[in-house]
């Protein structure tokens, strides 16, 4: 494991980057009353952690280790992911549910963003899964805070919630495609068939929704406005959701299309042309322009209803994806004792141990 510094502002710098973090992460799991044994190489860190956990970050256990089958070959599939505490549960289950159902685990290569630097998270995930490929970059939140406008989800207006907009800007050169994923799913396939989506030239690759009315996702003020209202024009524009996107990471670069979302971003700003956080711009870009691919691989809306919760039934037809998109997610709901049935879809991927003693066994 190695850690990825975007090359204009890694996210943690020292005279030598692997040696100074591995020093910085052994004195707070010191300064938490914990013991550790560090075996160190060339190429990452493993810590076998005894630690006090704290109440931000739950502990989990650890996942067994996967290996590739016979027909693998040596091509890496990129996945990036936001890390949050707040969503870390469901983070950890997304991880091991990718893995689980994948032909070639070990060609996968995690890209995570965080806003914080958070050491309890990443001791989290390397004592969770102690095999896994993945790299950490620092999202500057100051890109975005200026440019965010007030939604009807608190939650949405969150400036990692627009981390998938930069992702050109983050991931190293070497980085060709990559899945965009959000914290709340869980896969059931492999995860390469959806890697090997044919883009047909397209930056994008996204399951469309035409049957949803796409204009509720625009203000009044938009639609009545003639020369906003032409975005469209020559485009058949269906709705797609963010959280599972496949990217052409150099056509995003030269097609400028960060700087195109935070047009209009900036448009938001001085009308209030829609109501959600970091879709509509997205939509107002790309939708009718990117790739269509089968709704297996975003069962979304699993989450309930945007500002009441409700439990929602599964879509007809074949799943390669589950999406808890929406304000209920499967963790909390089974906490408290009040799941939708298809939490209980979720439940087998939670890697959550409930925190019985004050230590570690």
């Amino acid at each position: 494991m190695a850690f990825g510094f975007p090359p204009q502002q890694p996210y943690y710098s020292t005279s030598s980057p692997f040696l100074g973090l591995l020093s910085f992460l052994l004195f707070l799991t010191n300064h938490h009353h914990a013991a550790a044994a560090a075996a160190t190489t060339a190429t990452g860190v493993h810590l076998d952690v005894v630690r006090k956990p704290i109440p931000d970050v739950p502990i989990f256990r650890e996942a067994p280790a996967f290996r590739n089958g016979e027909t693998c070959t040596k091509e890496s599939i990129h996945i990036s992911m936001t890390l949050d505490s707040n969503y870390l549960r469901g983070t950890m289950a997304a991880v091991l549910s990718i893995l689980q159902h994948s032909t070639c685990p070990e060609n996968v290569e995690f890209h995570f963003l965080w806003s914080r630097f958070e050491p309890q998270v990443f001791l989290s995930i390397r004592s969770t899964f102690p095999y896994l490929k993945f790299k950490i970059y620092r999202f500057e939140s100051n890109r975005v805070r200026g440019k965010i406008s007030k939604s009807i989800r608190q939650a949405l207006d969150q400036p990692l919630n627009y981390a998938r907009i930069y992702l050109s800007d983050m991931l190293p050169a070497y980085v060709k495609r990559v899945i965009y994923l959000d914290s709340d799913i869980v896969m059931v396939d492999d995860i390469a068939k959806l890697w090997e989506v044919d883009l047909q030239g397209k930056v994008m690759a996204a399951p469309e929704y035409c049957h949803a009315n796409f204009t509720e996702y625009f203000t009044d003020l938009f639609w009545s406005d003639p020369e906003l209202s032409r975005t469209f024009e020559g485009r058949k524009p269906c709705y797609f959701n963010t959280g599972v996107m496949v990217m052409d990471v150099e056509k995003w670069r030269e097609g400028r299309y960060t700087q195109r979302v935070e047009e209009w971003m900036a448009v938001q700003k001085q009308k209030r042309i829609y109501h959600l956080g970091s879709l509509p711009p997205f939509l107002l870009v790309l939708a009718g322009e990117l790739k269509s691919v089968d709704h297996r691989w975003n069962q979304h809306g699993l989450g309930g209803d945007n500002l009441e919760g409700k439990c929602r039934s599964l879509h007809p037809g074949p799943i390669s994806l589950l999406h808890w998109s929406g304000k209920g997610k499967p963790w909390l709901r089974l906490d408290s004792r009040r799941p939708c049935t298809v939490d209980h879809l979720w439940a087998p991927y939670d890697l959550y141990r409930p925190n019985t003693h004050s230590l570690e066994e």
